[in-house]
C-alpha cells in the first residue's frame, strides 16, 4: 500500500459543496463511474487536504460532486503502478455544462482530456433536456378563413414543412421556434464529433424527461419519444412529441407541443411534419 494525498485548492467556485473521492476497484459494488466499479475514499471541503491509502497497482482516482451527476460531473487521474507516495492537487472550475466540476492540476493525459470533452457534451445534453421539458407554452391565436396551405420554414440549414397557420417567433433557447393556434414547434441543435453516439443522445434525453430508453421508438425512419407535462404557468397538461435527427456535425431535436386533449387530433399531422424535415447539403 502507499499514500495518496489530495489537496483541494481553495476556490470561490462550488465553495460550499464537498467533493467525493473514489478509487477504481474491480471488486467493489459500491458505485460505477463511467462504467468503472469504484469504492469511496473520502470527501474534501473547499481548501481541505487529506491522505488516503491506495494499492500499488495502476488505478484511476475519480472526483465527483454526487452520485446523481457522477457520469457528467467527474474528473479522473490515472495513477501509475508503483510504491512511491502520490500527491495531487486541483480545484473546482467554473463551467455550467459540467456542474463546475473539480479538475486535477497538470492532468492532461489523452484519457483525461477525452473524458472532460465527453462530460461537457453530456452536460450540454442536460441543458438541452432542461430546455425541452421546461417549455412555457403560449400559443398564438391565428384565425384563418381559408384552408391552411403548406409552408416551408428554414433555419440554420434545416427546413421543415408546416402550414401558413404557423408564425416564427424569437426564443434564445432554440435554434428556431414556431407556433399556431394549437401546436408549437421548438428546434434545438447540439454540435457533435466522431465519438458521439446518436442512440446514447436520444436515450439520455428520454431518461432525463422521465422516460426509459425503451420509450425511444424508431419507425419509418423517424426516431422519437412522447411525454406529457403539466405547465406550472397555467396548470394545463401538454403532450410533447420529440423527433431526433442526425447530420454530419450535429444532433437535432424537433419538438411538437399540443395540449393533451388536442394531441390525438394532431398526431397524424405531427408525423407528417416530422417526416418533412430536411437539411442542407
Amino acid at each position: 500500500m502507499r499514500n495518496l494525498t489530495i489537496k483541494r485548492t481553495k476556490s470561490f467556485v462550488a465553495c460550499l459543496a464537498k467533493i467525493r473521492i473514489y478509487i477504481e476497484d474491480p471488486t467493489a459494488n459500491e458505485i460505477s463511474i463511467n462504467n468503472t466499479p469504484c469504492r469511496k475514499l473520502g470527501e474534501l471541503k473547499n481548501g481541505e487536504e487529506k491522505t488516503f491509502q491506495i494499492p500499488n497497482e495502476a488505478v484511476k482516482v475519480f472526483v465527483i460532486a454526487d452520485k446523481l451527476s457522477r457520469n457528467i460531473c467527474n474528473e479522473y487521474y490515472q495513477i501509475p503502478e508503483g510504491e512511491d507516495d502520490i500527491s495531487l492537487s486541483g480545484k473546482n472550475k467554473y463551467n455550467p455544462a459540467t456542474g463546475n466540476a473539480f479538475r486535477f492540476d497538470n492532468n492532461e493525459s489523452e484519457g483525461a482530456v477525452k473524458n472532460r470533452k465527453k462530460n461537457i457534451k453530456r452536460g450540454i445534453w442536460v441543458l438541452i433536456a432542461a430546455v425541452i421539458i421546461g417549455i412555457a407554452i403560449g400559443f398564438t391565436k391565428v384565425y384563418v378563413l381559408e384552408a391552411p396551405k403548406a409552408k416551408d420554414f428554414s433555419s440554420a440549414g434545416m427546413t421543415i414543412t408546416l402550414t401558413d397557420e404557423f408564425r416564427k417567433y424569437n426564443d434564445d433557447n432554440y435554434i428556431a421556434a414556431y407556433d399556431s393556434e394549437n401546436v408549437a414547434v421548438f428546434i434545438t441543435k447540439v454540435d457533435t464529433d466522431e465519438d458521439d453516439s446518436f442512440a446514447e443522445y436520444t436515450e439520455f434525453l428520454a431518461v432525463y424527461c422521465g422516460l426509459t430508453s425503451d420509450d425511444v421508438e424508431t419507425a419509418d425512419g423517424l426516431t422519437h419519444f412522447t411525454y406529457t407535462n403539466v405547465s406550472s404557468q397555467n396548470n394545463v397538461e401538454y403532450q410533447y412529441a420529440v423527433y431526433f435527427y442526425e447530420t454530419d456535425d450535429a444532433f437535432w431535436a424537433v419538438e411538437f407541443a399540443t395540449t393533451k386533449k388536442d394531441a390525438g387530433d394532431y398526431a397524424d399531422k405531427i408525423t407528417e411534419w416530422a417526416k418533412s424535415v430536411t437539411f442542407a447539403e
